[in-house]
C-alpha cells in the first residue's frame, strides 16, 4: 500500500520495523483494546432520542458519520492481506482520513482470517484487531466493523462453505462473539455491521454457492443460506439478524448494531435481497444502505434512499462516483441530508496530492472525490 508523504526508502525502514515488533510479540497484546489505555478520549455514539441521528454520549452533541471505506489497498490486497507486515503504512493512512475530514472508518473483516475451524477464532487476527482498535482511539476515528467478508473466494475455507445453514450461522454467531468480545470495552466503536450486502434466495431452486457473482475480483454479495426450504425470504433475513444480534448481545450490549444493505432491498418489482427495510430492521440501532447514483438520476437516488427510511437514523454506507460524476453526486449527498444521517465514501492509501501526479481516469475520479469530500467534511459534520 503507497505511505503518503513517505520515500521509498523510509517505507521500508517503517515496514521493516513494524516486522521485527511483530516478531518480537510487540503487535499482538492479549490484552483488549483499553484495558491499559487510560480514560477513553472518544464518547461512544448513539442513537438520539429523536430517533433519527447520532450524539456522543454524555455530552448531547450531534455526531454525523462521515467517513471512509477502508477496505483495500490500491492492488486490490485487503486489509488482513497485509496488515502485519505493512503496519505503519495502516497508520499512516489512518492519519490522513483524518486529516481529510472523516470521523469513521469502515474496516472490513474476512471470516477466513478470524476462524481457524468452526469452533476456534483466530487469536493473532484478533489481536491484531485489538491493535487496530487502538489505532482509531489514538486518531480519533470510529470504527464500523463490518463481518463475515468472503470478498476473495480463494480464501474462504472449504470447512465453512460445506456447512449447511444451521452450522454457518452458528460460525458467524461465534465470529461475532469473538470480535464483540475483544472490542467491546473501546468507545472507538461506532458500529457492528453483520455482514456486507446479504441475500437471500429468491427462487424455489436450492443454490449450490454461497456466494454472488465476482465484481472487480471481489465477491460483495453473499448468501445467508442455500435453500428457503418454503419460507418468507425476509422472515429468514430477520431470524438471521436476531441470531447474530443476540451472539454480539452477549459480549456487548452497548455499542450499536447494523447491516449493509443493497439498495434493491426495498419491496418492488425486479430484483430484490429479501431484507425488506421495514421487516427486517426491528432488532438493528440504524439502517444501512449502498447506494451510488447514476448520471442524471439524482431523483431515482433519492427515492431509493427514501425507501429505507423506516423510523430509525439512515446511514449511507457506501457512496462513491461509480456511475456519475461529481457534481451529480454532490447534488445528490446534498439533498439526501433530508433523509440521511451519515455518509461513507472510499478511501484507498493515497490522498488527493499524491493522485493530482497520476494519469489516468480513475486517479482523477478518486482525487475529485477526495477533495470534494475535504471541503464538504466540516459543514457535513458541524454540530
Amino acid at each position: 500500500m503507497p505511505m503518503p508523504h513517505t520515500s521509498r526508502v523510509g517505507r521500508a525502514v517503517l515496514v521493516l520495523a513494524a516486522a521485527l515488533a511483530t516478531a518480537s510479540g510487540c503487535g499482538t497484546p492479549e490484552a483488549g483494546p483499553s484495558e491499559a489505555a487510560g480514560p477513553p478520549a472518544m464518547p461512544p455514539v448513539r442513537v438520539a432520542d429523536d430517533g433519527r441521528s447520532f450524539v456522543l454520549e454524555g455530552t448531547g452533541r450531534r455526531f454525523v458519520p462521515w467517513g471512509f471505506n477502508y477496505d483495500h489497498d490500491r492492488g486490490g490486497r485487503l486489509l488482513e492481506d497485509y496488515w502485519d507486515a505493512e503496519w505503519p503504512a495502516i497508520e499512516a493512512d489512518f492519519r490522513e482520513m483524518r486529516a481529510l475530514g472523516a470521523n469513521v472508518a469502515r474496516i472490513h473483516l474476512q471470516l477466513g482470517k478470524f476462524m481457524d475451524a468452526p469452533d476456534r477464532p483466530n487469536a493473532a487476527s484478533l489481536a491484531r484487531l485489538a491493535d487496530l482498535v487502538r489505532l482509531a482511539e489514538r486518531e480519533g476515528l470510529y470504527l464500523d466493523l463490518t463481518g463475515l467478508g468472503c470478498y476473495h473466494k480463494a480464501d474462504v475455507p472449504a470447512w465453512y462453505d460445506a456447512l449447511d445453514e444451521t452450522g454457518r450461522w452458528a460460525v458467524q454467531a461465534r465470529f461475532w462473539e469473538a470480535v464483540a468480545g475483544r472490542c467491546a470495552a473501546s468507545p472507538a466503536i461506532f458500529c457492528y455491521d453483520l455482514m456486507n450486502e446479504p441475500v437471500v434466495p429468491g427462487g424455489d431452486k436450492k443454490r449450490d454457492d454461497w456466494l454472488g457473482p465476482a465484481f472487480a475480483g471481489k465477491h460483495f454479495v453473499q448468501f445467508i443460506t442455500l435453500d428457503r426450504a418454503g419460507r418468507e425470504r425476509p422472515a429468514v433475513a430477520l431470524a438471521w439478524i436476531e441470531h447474530l444480534v443476540s451472539a454480539i448481545r452477549r459480549q456487548d450490549r452497548r455499542h450499536m448494531i447494523t447491516v449493509g444493505l443493497v439498495p434493491w432491498s426495498l419491496d418492488r418489482p425486479g430484483l430484490t435481497s429479501g431484507f425488506v427495510p421495514e421487516k427486517v430492521t426491528g432488532p438493528l440501532d440504524f439502517v444501512a444502505v449502498h447506494i451510488y447514483p447514476e448520471r442524471g438520476k439524482v431523483d431515482e437516488a433519492l427515492a431509493t434512499l427514501r425507501g429505507f427510511d423506516v423510523g430509525k437514523p439512515v446511514v449511507i454506507e457506501e457512496i462513491f462516483p461509480l456511475k456519475s460524476g461529481m457534481d451529480d453526486l454532490g447534488r445528490f449527498i446534498e439533498a439526501s441530508r433530508t433523509t440521511a444521517a451519515g455518509w461513507i465514501g472510499f478511501y484507498w492509501g493515497d490522498p488527493p496530492e499524491v493522485l493530482r501526479d497520476e494519469d489516468g481516469i480513475a486517479a482523477a475520479i478518486t482525487r475529485q472525490w477526495l477533495e470534494f469530500f475535504r471541503d464538504r467534511a466540516q459543514a457535513m459534520t458541524a454540530p
